[in-house]
């Protein structure tokens, strides 16, 4: 008897030590005892609502789990207080301006805590440091807009189907080019048109084509009038100079146009007006005649009265008078000489790099 209990305990013992083993193989296996038991430093974010979070879900950095919740207790009137273990050995790469956001692992699988971004110039965050949040779109804020997208879609369909309905009846442009075969045609011929237009262009940017590649040989005349730099300002000043003449021309050819009509009106006006001087001459023969005559005297007398002036000279009485008148004149004539010379001579001497000639006449 006491053999077999002494037996039975070493069973019960042997049990209860591969239960241990076996509980301590799963969590080594299932709760990652190293991290479990390994160093950690704390964060603390408030989020507005966490959709269901709770304490032991997984915290995230850039696709790597980093830790998990610690705790979430409320903060505040309405906020929620979220504090997560993080890793020691990924501390360095989070920094004090990292963000925090809930998001959920997979499409319908837990809420995890994502954290984000971060300046690389920013230190590493400390233990019980508060980092920021973003407030994603919930599940229910996804539905919500899924549904009024799912509205949305349904009226674009409703109009659409409206349409097509009106296009079917010919009502509308399209609905008459579909269903009207005068217009498919127009719309036919306005196409042919087109694409002679359109053989038209390229012919034209064919022509263009060779065109410059004509200015781009040297020595012709096209590209030395683009590339010489020389020849554009004397062109130029051709062109304007071309212009002034033109400019000049027209108003030559503006007063010369002017001058006729006036010569024409002058003209008209003296064949109708017979009584002014010159419409008499003109056109009244015995008015001419006897102007004629008038100067004919003129003349006869003119030269009978420098003869009389010269028998005058000649004669006894007034020929002491015009020598006396002579001989005034001569003295006159040495006196301004004289004056002269003087004259000269003074400027000369004040002016010696421009000299200036002045000259006294006396008549």
């Amino acid at each position: 008897m006491e053999a077999n209990k002494n037996r039975r305990a070493v069973k019960v013992g042997l049990f209860i030590f591969l239960g241990l083993v076996v509980l301590v193989v799963g969590v080594l296996a299932i709760g990652s005892i190293r991290k479990a038991f390994g160093r950690k430093v704390t964060a603390v974010a408030i989020f507005e609502d966490v959709e269901g979070l709770q304490a032991g879900n997984n915290v995230w950095f850039s696709g790597v789990k980093i830790g998990t919740v610690q705790k979430i207790r409320f903060y505040g009137k309405s906020q929620v207080e979220v504090t997560m273990n993080i890793e020691e050995k990924s501390q360095e790469f989070i920094r004090q301006d990292a963000k925090a956001k809930i998001s959920t692992d997979g499409l319908i699988g837990n809420k995890i805590v994502v954290l984000y971004g971060g300046t690389p110039s920013v230190p590493p965050i400390e233990d019980g440091a508060r980092l920021a949040v973003e407030q994603a779109e919930g599940t229910e804020q996804m539905m919500k807009t899924l549904q009024e997208n799912n509205r949305n879609i349904l009226a674009i369909t409703s109009d659409f189907k409206a349409i097509s309905a009106r296009i079917r009846e010919g009502e509308g442009s399209v609905g008459k080019l579909l269903n009207d075969e005068s217009l498919y045609r127009d719309l036919e011929a306005t196409m042919a048109r087109l694409q002679r237009t359109a053989d038209n262009a390229q012919t034209m940017s064919a022509s263009l084509a060779r065109f410059t590649s004509k200015l781009n040989q040297r020595g012709n005349f096209a590209n030395d009038l683009v590339t010489d730099t020389t020849m554009m300002p004397d062109l130029r000043v051709a062109m304007d100079q071309a212009r002034a003449t033109i400019t000049q021309l027209n108003e030559t050819a503006s007063t010369a146009d002017a001058m006729v009509n006036n010569l024409k009106q002058t003209t008209e006006r003296i064949q109708t007006d017979t009584d002014s001087p010159v419409g008499v001459l003109l056109n009244d023969r015995q008015a001419a005649a006897d102007l004629r005559s008038t100067l004919d005297n003129l003349n006869s007398g003119t030269e009978r009265l420098d003869g009389t002036l010269e028998a005058l000279q000649s004669s006894f009485l007034f020929r002491t008078f015009f020598r006396n008148k002579a001989k005034q004149q001569e003295r006159d004539e040495r006196q301004a000489r004289r004056e002269n010379v003087t004259i000269k001579k003074g400027v000369e001497a004040d002016t010696a790099k421009t000299p200036v000639r002045v000259e006294l006449i006396y008549k």
